[in-house]
């Protein structure tokens, strides 16, 4: 038999922590194996059994969240998933998190239509499955059922004609999921002001790619701003895919541009980033360069072959550096990457290639 995933839910509203109890229960390969209303209860519990992963309320009586994830952390550090509302304080707050060592946000689940729930439950299981395996380290350093998961056929059809011809005009497109949020940091920290024009999709809830978007423009040369639709894709602009909208990228005559638009849950994620992979092939061919990041799962993986076989020219970041090496690993097994480089030298890669 393989072992259960142990989980420690720890959130001041007991409804929350009976809700996340039972979404988490439904997966064969998760068990609750208790609940917390204050990190001070939590502490009590840890000591007797520590478990795999623990879910983190970030607003909570007696210690706030991120006061308890940093004292983990420090300690004994355990994988964390931060369970926030959407208010724009709670963003921020949040994301600070990540920085902390959180591997990943869920939104606080709430009651709505059954297609709503069922989304929250796959995000919500898939998140903790990518917790247990991502790679921890202390903060001084910084048969599961399977639902049926949708390929970028569900919201862009399948490229049947030639891409664009070459042209002078280079575009870049990225795609990231768990330690998303660092590496992307490092990423486009490195990017002169006169870089080609980049499109990203980081899974993240909706809401908190405004707050990371805003926090990266602050610290980075080149511009960064959540996108919205018709937003152009020019030099020296990043452009990141809201939460729970796909977004593609477009072209008419010589400008680029994105869509951002509703759709399902595409790979179990929207946005998807076979979904942006996919448009990239279609819209931009050998005029693209892709680029595919840390990350539990396969999405991307599809179309970053597809981009391949359009002609663009595609790399990957090597295990060593990665959180979680999902991702990268499915779009090299795939034969769809080029190149596969730590973290700290893709900046200038893609410069390079876009160079050619």
């Amino acid at each position: 038999m393989k072992k259960k995933i142990r989980v420690l839910i720890i959130d001041d509203s007991a409804i929350v922590r009976q809700t996340l109890k039972e979404i988490l229960s439904s997966d064969p390969g998760i068990e609750v194996m208790g609940t917390a209303a204050d990190p001070y209860i939590a502490a009590n519990k840890i000591n007797k059994e520590v478990p795999d992963v623990i879910t983190l309320d970030v607003e909570m009586p007696r210690m706030d969240g991120i006061t308890f994830l940093h004292k983990i952390m420090t300690q004994h550090p355990i994988p964390v998933v931060m369970c926030s509302s959407l208010t724009e304080k709670g963003c921020e707050t949040t994301l600070k998190a990540l920085e902390y060592g959180a591997t990943d946000i869920i939104l606080k689940p709430r009651m709505g239509a059954k297609k709503f729930l069922e989304e929250s439950r796959i995000t919500i299981c898939d998140a903790v499955k990518a917790a247990v395996r991502a790679k921890v380290r202390p903060i001084s350093r910084r048969p599961a059922k399977v639902e049926k998961k949708l390929t970028a056929d569900a919201v862009l059809p399948p490229i049947t004609q030639k891409s664009m011809v070459r042209t002078t005009e280079r575009i870049v497109v990225a795609g990231a999921s768990t330690g998303g949020t660092e590496a992307l940091r490092l990423f486009l920290e490195a990017f002169p002001l006169d870089c080609p024009g980049i499109v990203i999709v980081q899974h993240m809830p909706e809401n908190f790619t405004r707050a990371f978007a805003k926090r990266l423009n602050d610290i980075c040369r080149i511009e960064v701003k959540e996108a919205e639709n018709g937003d152009s894709v020019l030099r020296g602009r990043a452009l990141i895919g809201p939460g729970n909208r796909h977004i593609l990228l477009k072209r008419s005559g010589a400008r680029y541009y994105v869509e951002v638009k509703d759709g399902p849950l595409v790979c179990r994620h929207r946005p998807s980033v076979d979904v942006l992979f996919r448009s990239a092939a279609r819209y931009a061919g050998s005029n693209a360069v892709g680029v595919i990041m840390t990350g539990m799962g396969d999405d991307g993986a599809r179309g970053m072959k597809e981009m391949r076989d359009a002609g663009a020219y595609n790399i990957a970041q090597n295990e060593a550096t990665c959180v979680v090496f999902g991702m990268p690993n499915e779009a090299i097994k795939r034969d769809a990457v080029d190149k596969v480089l730590p973290l700290e030298t893709i900046s200038s890669a893609v410069i390079r290639a876009c160079a050619r």
